[in-house]
């Protein structure tokens, strides 16, 4: 009697049934599929038409088992929910961020925490739950940033204010400079009297802003003494807006360290009746959509938020597949945008 016998076909592609219609290696399929850039493009191409072509379906959890690598990044946000969810800037900059994951097999976990005593955060990310970890909107105080460099690779959206301590890599564009540019728009269109609304000083953003605005008017021998500090958020440049007004009510120029409290300071401004720009010339920073969204177009200084959270993600994953070659430190362009308001 003749037994016949057939060979198992794997049920499902493998590892190794791409890299041999790819033509390459078995380790050189897992470095395109771990979204390593060690991999020239031609290579990249050859494997995913591979893939394609056979429906392979990573192994998340064997890969993760064998690595120890959970393929999950965090997002972490030291606000708090309101914050978060009401300013622009977070949105464009958590969409470059998701567009350079969806490229790799990481995944984003999000954790938005505004004061963490119990130090749930930390012990979160510690606890091997992610491998690695974006920071964006710290502030001085956010004393787990330290201790959480130490533990895994972390990439920074905006300079942290101890970088030089950490060594830290951060994304970011030269807020200083960005805030000249627009206070200098001011001086241009022939504004003497030009107060500003500071974000908070508890963070990089906050000081550089302030610094470039006061270096600009200091520059020109004018008075750099009409700021009034706040908090990035509407209500908080509305709050500052009529203290200042209360304290300096003939301002003519007015360069707000976000769009989203120049928002606020126009409102506020309207219950004076000041009108913007005829009384009152103003400038914001960021170009986000509150840029638009209110009864006077602002003029504004732009950064690219959604690249600068696209660069983050690159970077976190370049270091997590191994890549140390980057400069810990990335700065961007700001530009400025005219519109209505100045």
């Amino acid at each position: 009697m003749t037994t016949s016998v057939r060979q198992a076909r794997p049920s499902q592609p493998t590892l190794e049934m791409v890299a041999e219609v790819a033509g390459v290696s078995r380790a050189t399929v897992s470095r395109v599929v771990n979204g390593s850039t060690k991999v020239s493009p031609e290579i990249v191409t050859s494997v995913t038409k591979a893939i394609n072509e056979l429906n392979y379906v990573p192994n998340r959890a064997a890969r993760s088992l064998a690595s120890r690598q959970t393929e999950a990044v965090a997002l972490v946000v030291p606000e708090d929910m309101t914050r978060f969810f009401g300013d622009p800037y977070f949105a464009a900059v958590v969409q470059g961020i998701t567009r350079r994951l969806d490229q790799s097999d990481y995944t984003l976990n999000l954790l938005v925490a505004s004061s963490d005593p119990r130090h749930k955060t930390l012990r979160y990310l510690r606890s091997g739950n992610v491998d690695g970890a974006l920071i964006i909107s710290h502030h001085t105080g956010d004393d787990f940033v330290a201790e959480l460099e130490t533990t895994m690779p972390v990439v920074f959206g905006g300079r942290p204010s101890n970088a030089d301590d950490l060594d830290a890599f951060f994304v970011d564009v030269d807020n200083a400079a960005g805030a000249e540019t627009g206070t200098q728009r001011l001086i241009d269109i022939g504004r003497r009297r030009i107060g500003s609304i500071s974000g908070a000083v508890d963070m990089p953003a906050g000081i550089d802003r302030l610094t470039g605005f006061r270096r600009t008017l200091e520059r020109a021998g004018l008075p750099a003494d009409a700021v009034e500090l706040a908090d990035f958020t509407a209500a908080g440049g509305a709050a500052a807006t009529r203290r200042l007004l209360e304290r300096c009510p003939d301002i003519d120029g007015l360069f707000v360290a976000s769009d989203l409290m120049a928002t606020g300071a126009v409102a506020v401004l309207r219950e004076y009746g000041r009108s913007v720009p005829e009384d009152v010339a103003m400038v914001g920073f960021d170009d986000s959509p509150a840029a638009v969204s209110g009864p006077v177009p602002l003029t504004t200084v732009s950064q690219p938020s959604e690249e600068m959270g696209f660069a983050m993600a690159d970077i976190l994953l370049r270091r997590l597949a191994g890549d140390e070659s980057m400069p810990h430190r990335t700065l961007m362009p700001t530009r400025l945008v005219l519109r209505e308001s100045a």
